[in-house]
């Protein structure tokens, strides 16, 4: 009989993309799963809208200064027209000098201090209002003021974030929530601040669930786009952004980075002798030997027909060489005639070969990966000469 957290677990998965995998779920979950090209485009993401609400709030934040002028007394607006001015110069730095880097922290840098400015200028305008005594018509713009953490949980809903990330931004603006209710305490009306907090809790759970809505959308979105849909690995085109994104991290860090071009040996006559359908069937048995020799931070790419780059971050000449023949030690896989497949391979390394971009990385390891070819076949080339038969 299935658990609770079975059931559960069902019932949202049926409100989720059905193109999304039951193992994508925990993806969901927290950011620590996520492959690069995702991380990198979430950020991106991120970044944009935060610049966009931004934006928005640039332009509205000072115009409801205007409404303040006409109901309150001068003190209180002068000190609330502060206020807006400094909360709309803080969104006018965020526009202006956020760009979008990939880069996750940066993402969150940026959605923190966006969620910041409103939250300090509420628990500030709420302080500043609580101290004056106000008319009917004035205590009634006041109450508007009331609905910013309301818009802000609501905002919430615009970007793509996991569970742990709404959980934490929200529990942000239900501290902020609390805060203000200790500071009137002595007047605080507690019906309506209770149903207030509730109705601000249900926001954060609806927003919750558009969020992970939006993210197991870009989850499927981005798997779809980076994969190549025969052999599931990646794509020519997601390899090259997940190279040039360790390349970075390996410069910045001083790092080694390997990389090796497999060419799987004769080919083409396996389609032209048994089929297209034969040789379909090879390449997702071979590739599927070569993942489960990879470590879980390596990268294998099918870069066009018959040809792979394994991308190996963090890893020497030597540990790739060892990663290489531990790859091909049980073989490839077998030909439709019962003959086994090879590869011909060459490898090259960043601090080893002395490159100077990750082009020159590439362009080094094909290179390689053709002397093998001249040489014979089914051998790994490091150097200027194979290493020998079966790599």
């Amino acid at each position: 009989m299935p658990s609770l957290l079975d059931v559960v677990s069902s019932r949202l998965a049926t409100l989720l993309p059905r193109e999304l995998r039951s193992h994508e779920l925990t993806k969901l979950l927290a950011p620590h799963q996520h492959s690069l090209l995702l991380s990198q485009r979430r950020a991106t993401l991120i970044v944009t809208r935060v610049r966009m609400f931004a934006f928005l709030f640039a332009i509205l934040t000072p115009l409801w200064g205007l409404i303040d002028l006409m109901v309150f007394t001068y003190p209180l607006w002068l000190g609330l027209a502060a206020c807006r001015l400094m909360a709309c110069g803080a969104f006018v730095c965020l526009l202006l000098f956020y760009r979008p880097s990939g880069n996750l922290f940066d993402a969150y840098r940026a959605i923190a201090i966006l969620f910041a400015i409103p939250t300090v200028f509420y628990v500030a305008s709420h302080i500043m209002l609580g101290g004056h005594q106000l008319t009917q018509l004035s205590a009634a713009v006041a109450t508007g003021y009331a609905f910013l953490p309301f818009v802000l949980m609501a905002g919430l809903a615009i970007f793509p974030l996991t569970l742990l990330e709404n959980l934490v931004l929200a529990s942000v603006l239900l501290l902020a929530q609390v805060a203000v209710g200790y500071l009137s305490w002595s007047t605080l009306n507690w019906p309506s601040y209770v149903g207030a907090f509730w109705l601000l809790v249900l926001i954060a759970g609806v927003t919750a669930l558009a969020s992970l809505s939006q993210l197991a959308f870009m989850i499927a979105l981005v798997r779809q786009a980076i994969r190549d849909p025969l052999t599931g690995v990646f794509s020519r085109g997601s390899g090259e952004d997940i190279l040039q994104l360790h390349w970075h991290a390996a410069r910045r860090s001083d790092q080694a980075l390997a990389v090796a071009f497999v060419d799987l040996d004769h080919f083409k006559p396996i389609n032209d002798m048994f089929g297209h359908e034969a040789g379909d069937q090879a390449l997702r048995d071979c590739t599927r030997k070569m993942l489960e020799k990879l470590r879980g931070s390596d990268s294998l790419v099918r870069w066009g027909g018959e040809e792979f780059v394994v991308i190996m971050p963090d890893t020497d000449i030597e540990q790739a060489q060892i990663a290489m023949r531990r790859m091909v030690e049980d073989g490839l896989g077998f030909r439709p005639d019962g003959q086994p497949l090879t590869a011909s391979i060459g490898l090259a390394e960043r601090c080893f070969d002395c490159v100077e971009d990750q082009r020159q990385l590439l362009e080094l390891a094909d290179q390689r990966m053709y002397l093998a070819k001249s040489e014979g076949r089914n051998r790994l080339c490091t150097a200027d000469a194979p290493l020998g038969a079966n790599a």
